[in-house]
């Protein structure tokens, strides 16, 4: 009985523990799939966290960049070509005569008027000079009077019979020399003269006086330039055009040069520090002969200059105007290079960069290209960064570049119409 009871204790104890077994079994199964849940929540919303900083911080990283949406437009650009400039008359001062200078009546830079006093020369020698001639031309005159007398009463002789005819031919020889002798004293005192009148240099025509390189005292002769008057009520700009530019300008030779040359719209001078002349000028001339040196032919172009701040030996850029019509036009800065070829960044669905190849004219006026295939209206093309910062496949944050221009000028309006 006891032992039954024994038995029967034990099993009941064997079944207590099987069962509080598979109570803590099931608990730690409810517990570890509670932390699993629980684990793969936290997992999940880390991820997602994770997810949402990496989507804001490429967001953030995307750069603002100037993006132009271009369009198809007339577009005027400019041919450029070195040019030097020349009064329209440049007039080298020489003295006809040899002598010192003993007075220069000007200045460097001066304004002058045509026949004004430029320079006098030593007049000593050339007044002697007028003297003697004039002593000659009447020393002539007396012979020519004594010579005619003679001839005359040789004349009356030989009416008379009195001499032969021979001895009046001398004496009337005699009289044809001293006239002869008469003239030739004549030429050398207008000679004479005219060399005094030498000695006073004065001005061809009006203009501006430039650089004397002789004063008083100094020694000039034909042979070397008391200074230059430069007449600059118009100034002449000379460049030069290649032998391709003339057939463009003939239409490959069936227009003639002349009437190409008078259709050519009007020019514009850049100036040595880059700034532009105020005034517009007009292509005059170009010569018919093409340099075999250079395969160019020299072209004039005539600018007014009535304030006189153009000089000759001014430097500059004549540009000649080109239109080209429904164009679409980028700047240089945009595009880049690569084996030979033109390449532009464009903007994708996306604002994600794209690597695009162009091709462009030409002719440039070095600020802006003219596109001839590779973009169409609308396109949105990155200007800013381009060739350092921006690479294929980037997101770009864009920014409208036609808009700054348009925000500058109303906050520039704001002030103003405040006051």
């Amino acid at each position: 009985m006891l032992k039954n009871i024994g038995n029967f204790a034990v099993k009941i104890s064997y079944l207590d523990k099987k069962n509080l077994r598979n109570t803590v079994f099931m608990k730690c199964k409810k517990i570890t799939i509670a932390c699993l849940t629980a684990a793969c929540a936290v997992l999940t919303g880390g991820l997602s966290s994770c997810s949402k900083q990496d989507n804001a911080g490429a967001a953030q990283q995307a750069p603002s960049l100037k993006v132009l949406t271009v369009s198809n437009s007339d577009s005027e650009l400019a041919k450029s070509y070195p040019a030097t400039l020349k009064g329209k008359t440049d007039i080298d001062i020489r003295p006809q005569v040899t002598g010192f200078i003993t007075k220069v009546h000007v200045d460097e830079g001066q304004h002058v008027r045509k026949g004004q006093t430029l320079f006098t020369l030593d007049q000593v020698q050339y007044r002697a000079a007028v003297d003697q001639a004039e002593a000659s031309v009447n020393a002539a005159r007396t012979a020519v009077t004594s010579a005619q007398i003679a001839a005359d009463n040789k004349r009356r002789l030989l009416d008379k019979n009195i001499i032969s005819q021979s001895d009046w031919q001398l004496a009337d020889n005699a009289l044809q020399q001293a006239k002869a002798q008469l003239v030739q004293a004549q030429a050398a005192l207008t000679s004479a003269r005219r060399n005094l009148s030498y000695t006073v240099v004065t001005s061809p025509s009006d203009g501006v006086i430039g650089s004397i390189p002789n004063r008083e005292g100094s020694l000039a002769s034909p042979s070397s330039a008391l200074t230059t008057v430069s007449d600059n009520n118009e100034v002449y700009a000379y460049f030069s055009l290649t032998e391709k530019d003339i057939l463009e300008m003939t239409d490959g030779g069936t227009k003639r040069l002349d009437d190409a040359v008078k259709s050519m719209p009007q020019v514009t001078l850049v100036l040595a520090d880059g700034t532009p002349y105020p005034m517009q000028g007009r292509v005059a001339t170009v010569s018919g002969v093409i340099d075999n040196n250079t395969g160019s032919a020299q072209v004039r172009a005539l600018f007014p200059n009535p304030s006189g701040m153009l000089r000759s030996g001014n430097t500059g850029r004549v540009e000649i105007p080109v239109v080209q019509q429904n164009a679409i036009t980028i700047p240089q800065k945009a595009t880049f290079e690569m084996q030979d070829l033109k390449y532009v960044y464009t903007l994708n669905d996306s604002n994600m960069t794209v690597s695009t190849p162009i091709q462009v004219l030409a002719l440039n006026d070095g600020k802006n290209y003219i596109v001839t295939s590779g973009l169409k209206a609308g396109d949105r093309v990155v200007i800013e960064g381009v060739g350092t910062s921006v690479r294929p496949g980037m997101p770009v944050n864009p920014v409208d570049a036609n808009a700054e221009p348009a925000a500058a000028q109303g906050a520039q309006a704001q002030p103003a119409a405040a006051q």
